[in-house]
């Protein structure tokens, strides 16, 4: 079986009358996309923050007449760019084992690889996390993400107690369990990222109670009184900004901080602010993003 996909390029103010629109004349899913690769951040916890200009992509079936919802598009004031507009006939495929086909291996530093599950890693002998792309952030392919995982491929030792906060997948928390810390605390305020953490972790074959996952509300009072050599926070500029006093109780004096999830023009604000209670280093970035790196100061 076949079906008609249908694409075109709107402003996200007026996605709910044109998806209804869709959804009136059969429409059977809908997706949003973004149309000009635009960052756009939840700046609080349950909103749904939107790109000013999306893809809207739906499906129909294949048999279905879209005439008069080509014209009614083609009208429309909200369809400022009307050669986005666009209708295709999709061929019935294996849609569940299609989408794997982009997630690759993709290695950080000279011992360390992120590998699909389905997938042999490319160097067996080496240090890989198996970790399957899910519904929690982090799979090893965005550049905050690879930022800090160069770093933990080349700041880890054996001796390392780590706090990966703001943990997602797991991913961060994977990767310095399987560089040789000693423990790892993994805290995010997400239940769906605690879960997928923990699963990820046994996947990997993470000794049980290496890894300790938390939600913030529930952070054992000893999280604080035996501060961490390294606090991870992949998570936004936003956040960071409010959580800077709160880290520097977290790291013991001249332990490491490792922040990203971070835009080039988020990084000095950043800077100065956590200056108060660290001695940050310059910022290292790719493309659009940065890392930022310090010691906490000697209290």
């Amino acid at each position: 079986m076949s079906w008609q996909q249908l694409r075109v390029q709107v402003r996200s103010d007026q996605l709910e009358l044109l998806e209804q629109m869709l959804l009136d004349h059969g429409g059977l899913s809908i997706s949003y996309l973004d149309a000009e690769d635009q960052p756009v951040f939840q700046k609080e916890p349950g909103s749904t923050p939107l790109w000013d200009k999306v893809d809207l992509v739906c499906l129909f079936e294949q048999d279905s007449n879209l005439d008069g919802l080509l014209f009614l598009l083609q009208q429309h004031p909200a369809v400022e760019d009307k050669a986005s507009l666009r209708l295709e006939v999709l061929a019935e495929q294996a849609w569940e084992r299609s989408w794997m086909s982009d997630f690759k291996a993709i290695k950080f530093g000279k011992r360390l690889w992120v590998c699909p599950r389905w997938q042999e890693p490319p160097e067996p002998d080496a240090i890989n996390i198996m970790l399957d792309p899910g519904l929690a952030f982090g799979s090893g392919s965005h550049a905050t993400t690879r930022l800090c995982l160069q770093w933990l491929e080349q700041n880890i030792s054996n001796e390392s107690y780590v706090i990966d906060y703001g943990c997602g997948s797991g991913i961060l928390a994977i990767a310095a369990a399987l560089l040789g810390a000693h423990r790892v605390i993994a805290i995010d305020n997400d239940p769906q990222a605690i879960t997928a953490t923990i699963d990820n972790a046994q996947r990997n074959r993470i000794p049980s109670g290496l890894i300790e996952t938390y939600l913030p509300e529930h952070l054992p009072g000893d999280i604080a009184s035996r501060q961490a050599d390294i606090l991870l926070a992949n998570i936004l500029a936003e956040p960071l900004m409010q959580l800077a006093e709160n880290f520097s109780l977290l790291v013991r004096p001249q332990g490491q901080l490792v922040l990203s999830g971070i835009l080039a023009e988020q990084v000095d604000p950043l800077l100065e602010h956590y200056k108060q209670w660290f001695t940050m280093d310059k910022a290292v970035l790719s493309g659009d993003w940065g890392r930022l790196t310090g010691n906490r100061k000697q209290i």
